[in-house]
């Protein structure tokens, strides 16, 4: 079976500048803007905004 491109693969890259990157899908159809999620950043130690890199 093959992958879809509607739903490719994105890093999302912390903006505390700690160099913290997460590895996800995202729907290109729902979010055609640049993905940006609230995680945990274990380096800062807290919940902070990753955005989608290209």
């Amino acid at each position: 079976m093959a992958r879809s491109n509607a739903r490719p693969v994105v890093r999302l890259r912390s903006t505390a500048g700690t160099g913290v990157t997460y590895v996800t899908r995202k729907n290109r159809q729902n979010d055609p803007d640049r993905l940006v999620l609230r995680k945990y950043d274990p380096v800062v130690g807290e919940h902070v905004p990753f955005r989608e890199e290209r």
